[in-house]
C-alpha cells in the first residue's frame, strides 16, 4: 500500500506561507469592492444596477487577463507571475487617488479593472503554484487551506471598509477622501510585499499534475496528446466556475443593501454582518478541508451546492431574521466551491495544467455578469433578487454529481480499487 501523502514538503514551507498571504490580500480586495458598491450608491448617487458595474469591472478583468497571465506564467515561471500580479494590484490601488479627486465613477472602474488584472494574475498563478507544492493527492487540501486565508481576507475587507468608509458621522463618510486614503495604504502594502517576495527563493518545482500520483487517477501515463477541451471534467469545471463566481458576485454585492432594507440596519452595521458572513466562509473552508479526509471532494461539493439552493429560497422570502441568518450561511456552504472546482478541473491534465488554470480563472468573469441583473430586480425588491443565484448552484450541483463520469480516470480508479478490495 502507498504511504499516506504529506500535506507538503519542508522545503516548500516558506513559499507556501508566502502564497497563502497572497490569498488573504486578494480576499481583502474582492470584498472591499462590495463595500465600494454601497458607498458609490450613496456618494455618487447611482442606482443598484449601475453600482453593479463595480463587480463587472473587477471580475471582467479575469476574462481579459486569464490567458495572458497563464502565458506569462508558462514563459517566466510562478515567481515572476506573482510579481506581475502584485505590480498591477498596487498600480490599480494608487489610481484611486486621481479617481477620487475627479469624483468619477468611470475612473474608479478603470482603477478597479487594473487592480483586478493583478488579482486575476495572482489567482491564475497561485492555484497551480499551491498545487505544485507537494503531492497531487493533497492538492485539494492545500488549495482549500489557502482559500481559508482568502476567507480571512474577506473578513478583514468589510471590517476595514465599514469602519473607514461606511461609518456614519465620521468626517469623510459622505465623500471619497476615506476611499482615497485607504487605497494609498493598500497600494503601499502590496508594493512592500512585492519587494519582499523578490528575496524569497522558490525551490525547483516538479508539477505533480504531470505525474500520476493522484488518488483520483489510475497508475499509468496521462494522455498528454489529448486536447485540453476534450477533457470533459475541465470544460465543465470552467462552466461551473463561471456560475459559481456569478453566485458569489451577486450575493456579496447586495448583502449590505439586504441588511439595510430588510433588517433596517445602518450601512456600517450591515457591513459588519457582511464581515461575519465572511467568517462563516472561513469556517466553512477549514471544515471542508477536514471533511475531505472522509468525503470525496466532488461529493462534498454537491452536498454544499444543494444546501445553498435551499438557503437561497429562504433568503428570497425576506422573512426578516430567519432569512438574514440564512443569508449569513450562504458563505459557509459557498466556502469550498471555488477552490474545489478549481482543483477538480485541473486533475490529470499533465503539461496542460497551466493553460487550463488560465481558462478556469477566466470563468471568474461570471462575478461581473450577475450583479447588474440582480441589481435590476433589487431596485424593486432586494430579497427577490436572491432567486437568481439558485440557477448557479444547480449547475455546481450537477458538476459535482457528474464528476466521476466526466473524469474517466476517476471512474477507472474506483473500479480498480473495488477489484483490489475483492
Amino acid at each position: 500500500m502507498d504511504a499516506k501523502p504529506k500535506f507538503t514538503e519542508r522545503k516548500y514551507l516558506i513559499t507556501l506561507l508566502f502564497v497563502i498571504v497572497l490569498f488573504m490580500f486578494w480576499g481583502i480586495a474582492i470584498t472591499l469592492g462590495d463595500v465600494l458598491n454601497r458607498h458609490f450608491q450613496h456618494v455618487l448617487k447611482i442606482s443598484k444596477a449601475h453600482s453593479g458595474l463595480v463587480q463587472l469591472s473587477i471580475f471582467g478583468a479575469y476574462a481579459v487577463m486569464g490567458i495572458p497571465a497563464g502565458l506569462f506564467m508558462k514563459r517566466f515561471g510562478y515567481k515572476n507571475g506573482v510579481l506581475l500580479g502584485l505590480f498591477l494590484y498596487s498600480a490599480g490601488a494608487f489610481l484611486f487617488v486621481p479617481a477620487a479627486n475627479a469624483q468619477s465613477f468611470d475612473f474608479f472602474r478603470i482603477a478597479l479593472f487594473i487592480l483586478a488584472c493583478g488579482l486575476a494574475t495572482l489567482e491564475a498563478v497561485a492555484h497551480p503554484f499551491v498545487a505544485s507544492l507537494g503531492d497531487q493527492r493533497t492538492s485539494d487540501q492545500r488549495i482549500n487551506l489557502s482559500q481559508a486565508f482568502n476567507g480571512l481576507g474577506g473578513v478583514i475587507g468589510p471590517l476595514i471598509g465599514s469602519y473607514f468608509i461606511l461609518k456614519a458621522g465620521q468626517v469623510h463618510s459622505n465623500d471619497l477622501i476615506a476611499v482615497k486614503n485607504l487605497y494609498i495604504v493598500i497600494g503601499c502594502a502590496i508594493a512592500l510585499i512585492g519587494i519582499l517576495f523578490l528575496f524569497v527563493k522558490v525551490p525547483a518545482l516538479i508539477d505533480p499534475h504531470i505525474i500520476v500520483t493522484d488518488s483520483y487517477a489510475v497508475p499509468g501515463k496521462i494522455n498528454g496528446d489529448k486536447k485540453l477541451f476534450h477533457h470533459k471534467h475541465f470544460v465543465f469545471a470552467t462552466i461551473a466556475q463561471l456560475f459559481n463566481v456569478a453566485a458569489q458576485g451577486g450575493t456579496w454585492a447586495y448583502f449590505i443593501n439586504y441588511g439595510h432594507e430588510i433588517m433596517h440596519l445602518s450601512d456600517e452595521k450591515a457591513g459588519y454582518f457582511f464581515s461575519l458572513s465572511m467568517i462563516m466562509m472561513m469556517i466553512g473552508r477549514f471544515a471542508g478541508t477536514f471533511l475531505m479526509r472522509f468525503i470525496a471532494p466532488y461529493k462534498l461539493l454537491s452536498i454544499f451546492a444543494l444546501a445553498n439552493i435551499i438557503i437561497c429560497i429562504i433568503v428570497a422570502q425576506g422573512f426578516g431574521i430567519i432569512s438574514f441568518i440564512a443569508l449569513l450561511f450562504i458563505n459557509f456552504f459557498f466556502s469550498i466551491m471555488f477552490p474545489t472546482i478549481f482543483s477538480l478541473g485541473l486533475k490529470n491534465l499533465g503539461k496542460q495544467t497551466q493553460k487550463a488554470s488560465s481558462f478556469i480563472v477566466m470563468g471568474v468573469v461570471g462575478g461581473g455578469l450577475l450583479p447588474p441583473i440582480m441589481g435590476l430586480i433589487a431596485n424593486h425588491n432586494v430579497a427577490t433578487a436572491y432567486y437568481l443565484p439558485i440557477i448557479c448552484y444547480i449547475v455546481i450541483f450537477l458538476f459535482g454529481i457528474m464528476y466521476p463520469r466526466l473524469n474517466k480516470n476517476l471512474e477507472r480508479n474506483n473500479i480498480t480499487q473495488l477489484l483490489i478490495q475483492i
